[in-house]
């Protein structure tokens, strides 16, 4: 979610991922993902949603293992995202969600049945991993 470039998507499928959904919802990242999965020759294994991060969450409808959420750090309303992810049908009990965001963004450590359970700071960026209550 909020995919840019595509970079996160296409190193997890180089890496043995078998499929990746980008949401973007700029049409111009969107084109520039479509390129990189050409170049990469990946497009078998991805799909593009160049839609809006909240629509999609009402609309995609399996289970995801990874979702990673790499926002623009000004956006003010990552939590609200992911306490909706929670409880969506995206997130089962063996999924995990990695959110990137700024230091000044707090995120809380509990959104519904998601937990914190590890977070990082590098330089001027943060990574927050999130899984479900339970997870064994």
């Amino acid at each position: 979610m909020f995919s840019g470039s595509g970079a996160m998507g296409i190193e997890a499928l180089s890496r043995g991922a078998g499929w990746v959904d980008f949401v973007e919802r700029e049409p111009r990242c969107c084109d520039i993902i479509r390129q990189n999965l050409e170049k990469t020759r990946f497009t078998e294994q991805a799909h593009i949603y160049c839609r809006d991060v909240g629509k999609a969450t009402l609309f995609l409808d399996k289970e995801y293992s990874i979702i990673l959420i790499d926002p623009p750090y000004s956006n003010p309303s990552i939590g609200k995202l992911v306490a909706r992810l929670a409880d969506s049908k995206l997130v089962g009990a063996e999924s995990i969600v990695v959110v990137t965001h700024s230091p000044r963004t707090h995120l809380d450590t509990n959104y519904g049945t998601l937990n914190l359970i590890k977070e990082r700071r590098h330089g001027d960026s943060c990574i927050s991993i999130y899984e479900k209550e339970g997870r064994s």
